[in-house]
């Protein structure tokens, strides 16, 4: 039976801080939470693997690296209020309610809904709500957030996200398509947003953020 715990430090020792993640909180958050947890039945193994995991419905988890340095590039403070955008079944938004407030947690997957709840309350994050609702859209209810995270890649400008910012919130996500895809940090300004790339990285382009074919004469 594999050592989940060993799977764990290594995880964090091979993927997280070789990548220069130096926020202790994040690994102290990423080395505590049981990721297989949030793993399908029967992928537990593949839960620390440096991949995208596949949790269903066509849906995944970022690869550990890449949520990681995204969390550290957001720069949360302990007071703010998050946006998990695409939150699977639930570990990227167990990791941010190490870190924040509060965070909401939206899925467009309804059958995943159930499986987050669960594996978040089995994580003890009391400081959560699950909601399901169209990605693009955000979840206008809770808004101004602080911060909103994108757990995957979008090949468009998330603007409906970006008008649920407070001002001088921070939007972190993939933007663009492999091989050309960067990771971006946003900074919402009098109702304006600005962008700066923090580093090359990819991810499953989340459902409602392709970009629309162009037509070709």
């Amino acid at each position: 039976m594999l050592d989940f715990i060993a799977a764990r430090r290594m995880m964090v020792d091979g993927q997280v801080r070789t990548s220069d993640v130096t926020d202790a909180r994040i690994i102290a958050a990423m080395l505590d939470l049981p990721r297989e947890r949030f793993a399908p039945a029967g992928s537990a193994a593949m839960a620390y693997l440096d991949r995208d995991l596949p949790v269903g419905r066509g849906r995944f988890l970022l690869k550990p690296m890449v949520l990681a340095k995204l969390v550290q590039a957001a720069e949360i403070a302990a007071g703010d209020r998050v946006l998990d955008v695409g939150c699977a079944t639930g570990y990227s938004t167990a990791v941010l309610a190490r870190l924040a407030r509060s965070v909401v947690a939206l899925e467009c997957e309804a059958a995943l809904v159930p499986v987050a709840r669960e594996n978040l309350a089995a994580a003890g994050a009391r400081n959560v709500e699950v909601v399901t609702g169209a990605l693009p859209a955000g979840w206008p209810a809770g808004a101004p957030y602080d911060l909103i995270l994108l757990n995957g890649a979008t090949e468009i400008a998330p603007e409906g996200l970006l008008a649920q910012l407070k001002d001088g919130g921070r939007l972190v996500g993939v933007v663009g398509r492999a091989p050309a895809s960067k990771a971006m940090h946003y900074v919402a300004t009098s109702g304006q947003a600005s962008a700066v790339p923090v580093f090359d990285a990819s991810a499953p382009t989340l459902p409602g953020f392709a970009a629309v074919p162009a037509f070709v004469f």
